[in-house]
């Protein structure tokens, strides 16, 4: 186990028995989502943004458009948070006070640092595609030099992280258990992937590559 290392502000003080501690529980989480909001001060208000996101090895990569003022404030030294949220049912308790959810979620804190060099800027780019679509990096087209300038690219280092699992059935309080009068229990929620759609402009004899075809078919 490689424990996290938490701050002040990544100790999880709400719910503390959900906490965990191995920065394995943390790598589970990231890899298993898709998208992540990245929250950052613009203006002096606080401002937040789903986006699509990638890690390599201790390393969170974000991307988006130059012109994207969460980007550039993101950027330019200012602290920065990122969350990611898998959910995984709705947990029906016998009293709406205990009704919760089961998830998974990470909590990033740290400086972005954006990315200037090429090869860097195509490393986390590789990075952010592998976790949205793997295959497709060496399958597609890369970006052309117009299209890198165009694109921003942050990094952020994983030291400052916390995570929070919740799962199994309710909670509640004893004597409504005793009752025994109100159902109470779990929702799974299984998200699955469906058949590919080509697009219409392709031509008709031109197949779905392997990796598109392999995670429709090797899901649960």
């Amino acid at each position: 186990m490689i424990p996290l290392s938490p701050t002040d502000r990544s100790t999880v003080r709400r719910g503390v028995n959900r906490a965990r501690t191995d920065r394995a529980d943390l790598y589970a989480v990231l890899d298993a989502g898709l998208i992540c909001h990245l929250g950052v001060t613009v203006d002096g208000a606080p401002r937040v943004l789903p986006t699509c996101y990638g890690r390599d090895g201790d390393t969170l990569y974000l991307h988006g458009s130059t012109g994207a003022a969460s980007l550039r404030e993101g950027g330019a030294g200012a602290q920065v948070s990122v969350a990611v949220t898998l959910l995984d049912g709705i947990v029906y308790g016998r009293s709406v006070f205990h009704h919760s959810v089961n998830y998974r979620s990470a909590v990033i804190h740290g400086h972005a640092t954006p990315l200037t060099d090429a090869e860097a800027k195509l490393a986390g780019l590789r990075a952010v595609t592998d976790q949205l679509s793997p295959g497709s990096w060496t399958y597609a087209r890369e970006p052309t030099r117009k299209e890198l300038a165009a694109t921003a690219v942050l990094s952020l280092d994983l030291t400052e992280s916390s995570v929070k699992i919740r799962s199994g059935p309710p909670v509640d309080e004893d004597e409504d258990v005793e009752a025994g009068t109100t159902w109470a229990g779990v929702l799974p929620l299984h998200q699955h992937w469906s058949a590919p759609e080509p697009c219409p402009l392709l031509p008709a004899d031109l197949a779905t590559p392997p990796h598109v075809t392999a995670r429709h078919r090797d899901q649960p």
